[in-house]
């Protein structure tokens, strides 16, 4: 299992892009519905700072990386921030049904 959280803050000007963006990402996600990974994109209270989890789990035929979607996102990806994405593995200590698969969320 690995878990990646992505944190990066865009230029005021390119929030709506990168939103629409990432939203045909999710469009891609719930149409095709690929298996081994959860993926999540939050926009924090600043209005232009986002993160980006993502759940992948161990010996898996698809990923993120495999959704054409999410490439064409990551294309511009810098042009687009003021500060550019910062990756950082997350190593769990405990959760409460954060990650569960299949519990009826979007």
């Amino acid at each position: 299992m690995k878990r990646v959280m992505v944190r990066y803050k865009l230029k005021p000007d390119q929030v709506e892009t990168n939103e629409a963006l990432v939203r045909a990402v999710f469009d891609e996600l719930h149409a095709d519905a690929p298996t081994g990974f959860g993926y999540a994109t939050f926009k924090l209270d600043d209005g232009v700072s986002f993160v980006h989890i993502v759940d992948e789990e161990d010996g898996q035929d698809s990923s993120l990386s495999d959704v054409k979607a999410f490439a064409k996102f990551r294309e511009a990806i810098r042009d687009r921030c003021d500060e550019p994405p910062v990756a950082s593995e997350l190593h769990e200590i405990g959760s409460f049904r954060l990650f569960e698969r299949g519990r009826g969320g979007t």
